[in-house]
């Protein structure tokens, strides 16, 4: 299968093309833009592999697409702009890309009659709950503009599905964490701090809760859906792991060998939901569950970026 990877040097989307490269004979076309979040470094390695081929490219750009897509037999949609903060403060972007990108990825895929799209979005399109979990049959209500934006694009893709029957299906995932992410988030933001002697900013009280699901998860989850993932449908994927953000703290500050002394409050940010949680009994159908216990995965995290400074002290250099 020759598979378009858009978004496919970020960071979720990078670690998918190791995973498709590393366990399958199929090849890839990269597809990325190359912002501030997409790196060619993050396919470093990857070079020499005849199956992998890169294009530099705007998901909002149909032609450019088009001739990226042609030759494809599905697309793995992961360009997006994806960071809160940035959105509250520059949310045109958001809206441009993940919206209109989404829709250009499926008209273009309707086109060319592709056989599989897979929209991958995130939980935070169902906002906060303070109980129990989202099924994928519950409303959507974001409560920021990255993830109205995201939302936005879910409902897209889906209304492909229903007006011109496009073999489309939706991932909605958890917070990942794992190599090659943003120093901009959360787990590399703190670590890295941590790693140069530097205070971490904990929002408000420190007690909103995520699920945390590791990168290599979530990928094959993605890929599980693509395989055997049914037109239409959405999948809920999280890695079992809800973590209030001062818990979260406290173990990598453990792992970064610092103490509570490196904590600094800071004002909570705007919209901030209280908690995420997704029921995942959908995608454990197809087969699918965690691998990467939660202690070991973040100890490996903070391991690669101890390792890999010259990957992200450049990146951090950068952020404004």
């Amino acid at each position: 299968m020759r598979l378009l990877v858009t978004g496919g040097a970020g960071f979720i989307g990078s670690n998918y093309t190791r995973w498709v490269l590393g366990r399958t004979d199929d090849t890839v076309v990269v597809y990325d833009a190359l912002t501030y979040a997409g790196s060619r470094d993050n396919l470093r390695g990857l070079e020499g592999d005849s199956r992998l081929a890169f294009i530099q490219g705007d998901v909002c750009d149909r032609n450019a697409m088009a001739e990226a897509m042609a030759g494809c037999d599905a697309v793995v949609h992961f360009a997006a702009e994806s960071h809160v903060d940035r959105s509250i403060v520059g949310p045109d972007a958001f809206v441009r890309t993940n919206c209109d990108g989404t829709n250009v990825v499926c008209d273009i895929a309707r086109l060319l009659e592709l056989d599989k799209v897979v929209h991958v979005s995130t939980d935070e399109v169902y906002g906060s709950i303070d109980e129990g979990s989202f099924a994928e049959t519950d409303r959507l209500a974001p409560r920021s503009p990255y993830s109205a934006s995201k939302a936005g694009a879910d409902l897209i893709a889906l209304a492909y599905r229903a007006t011109f029957d496009l073999p489309v299906a939706v991932t909605r995932s958890s917070n990942n964490f794992g190599p090659y992410q943003h120093p901009e988030k959360l787990i590399p933001l703190f670590t890295t701090n941590l790693l140069d002697g530097q205070a971490v900013p904990v929002y408000g009280d420190g007690m909103n809760v995520r699920d945390w699901c590791h990168v290599e998860d979530n990928c094959a989850a993605i890929d599980l859906v693509l395989r055997q993932g049914r037109p239409g449908e959405i999948y809920n994927i999280a890695g079992g792991n809800e973590l209030t953000n001062q818990d979260l703290t406290t173990r990598l500050l453990a792992l970064c060998g610092r103490d509570e002394s490196f904590v600094q409050p800071v004002a909570d940010r705007l919209g901030h939901d209280r908690r995420y949680s997704v029921d995942t009994a959908k995608i454990a159908g197809l087969g699918w569950s965690p691998s990467r216990d939660m202690d070991e995965a973040l100890a490996a995290t903070v391991g690669w970026y101890r390792d890999n400074r010259w990957w992200w002290e450049p990146l951090k250099e950068a952020m404004p």
